[in-house]
């Protein structure tokens, strides 16, 4: 039986900076090596449709995750394997989709980065070029209008989709309401293949805060430590009250925008640079500095992760499909296809 990587997740508001930094890694290492699993299974014709991996955002992204409560709201994009797993995805979840199992949580019926349990504050992505945005705002005006309070909702995005009309009209509704909104751009210098100089004027997206009466702040994005501290604090920030958090990191991505692409624009310049570090080593040599983590545990780690993975593709290899001659095809809601009790 696969295990659950939720025992990872420290349970209380007042666990170590050990702890919650360690949780932290172990999430970034798995998605890593989750990721490198599914482009492996791609590129050997065993999964339909895209892959895009999250090399290079696994600090950020779990440092969204793991900073949100269950009760929140999360509405991951397509390089958040970490911030899926942190916020409670399973590694059976996201092999059943990619692999089209019938057991997966979209019943085998949708992309494999659609997935989500909207019932548990986990969306299913609609679109990575801001639609999200407004997708929690509407969670976040529901809870409002039910009286639920101390809540938060966070979402992500690429600096591209700071030029969508999406981006501009969500956060500004954001804004207006003062909803407890935690929107965080990976500013990982391309849009696709559009490099940032081609898509903004402004110095840095950070300026744009000024313009909705945000608050913003930036950080490094490979840096694991950096990264815990703005997200913790901006999600405690709208926790309390303080409106929509804006929270811009500097990155880049170490891989194309999916399996399909050789990323060959990517200026080598800028894989020299400070931007192009290794999130996950950078990690590694913070526990180790720390002596929070030794080498030897890495390494067991990195293993038991993999075994782990392993076994979950081999028990999802053998589950079925949807069968197209007998499925019913309507909506995951109908109350024989939910696994909610009373849906």
């Amino acid at each position: 039986m696969v295990h659950s990587v939720l025992e990872a997740r420290p349970q209380s508001d007042t666990a170590s900076a050990q702890d919650v930094h360690v949780a932290a890694y172990r999430f970034m290492l798995l998605a890593r090596l989750l990721d490198e699993k599914f482009a492996a299974l791609y590129r050997a014709g065993k999964i339909h449709g895209g892959v895009f991996l999250g090399r290079g955002q696994e600090a950020l992204s779990a440092s969204i995750g793991i900073s949100l409560k269950k009760s929140d709201v999360f509405a991951p994009l397509i390089r958040d394997a970490a911030g899926r797993l942190a916020f409670g995805e399973t590694v059976l979840d996201a092999v059943r989709t990619y692999l089209g199992s019938a057991l997966g949580p979209m019943r085998g019926r949708d992309g494999n980065v659609h997935r989500g349990k909207p019932q548990e504050g986990y969306l299913p992505m609609v679109s990575h070029l801001g639609a999200m945005i407004s997708v929690v705002n509407g969670v976040l005006f529901a809870r409002r209008f039910k009286g639920i309070s101390g809540t938060v909702g966070a979402t992500c995005i690429g600096d591209g989709a700071t030029s969508t009309g999406s981006f501009h009209e969500a956060l500004n509704q954001a804004a207006v309401e003062k909803l407890p909104l935690v929107l965080v751009v990976a500013d990982n210098q391309y849009a696709y293949s559009t490099p940032t100089s081609r898509q903004f004027a402004c110095d840095s997206l950070a300026d744009k805060a000024a313009g909705y009466g945000v608050e913003v702040q930036t950080v490094d994005g490979t840096d694991l430590a950096a990264c815990m501290k703005v997200l913790g604090e901006a999600v405690s920030r709208a926790r309390k009250g303080g409106g929509p958090q804006l929270v811009v990191a500097d990155l880049l991505r170490l891989c194309g925008h999916g399996e399909h692409d050789p990323s060959d624009y990517i200026d080598p310049k800028l894989k020299e640079s400070p931007l192009g570090r290794d999130c996950i080593k950078v990690a590694e040599e913070f526990l180790l500095r720390q002596k929070w983590m030794a080498p030897s545990r890495i390494a067991m780690l990195r293993n038991e992760l993999i075994h782990n993975i392993e076994e979950a593709v081999a028990q999802v290899q053998r589950e079925p499909a949807p069968d197209p001659f007998t499925e019913e095809w309507k909506t995951i809601s109908t109350k024989h296809l939910s696994e909610y009790e009373g849906s």
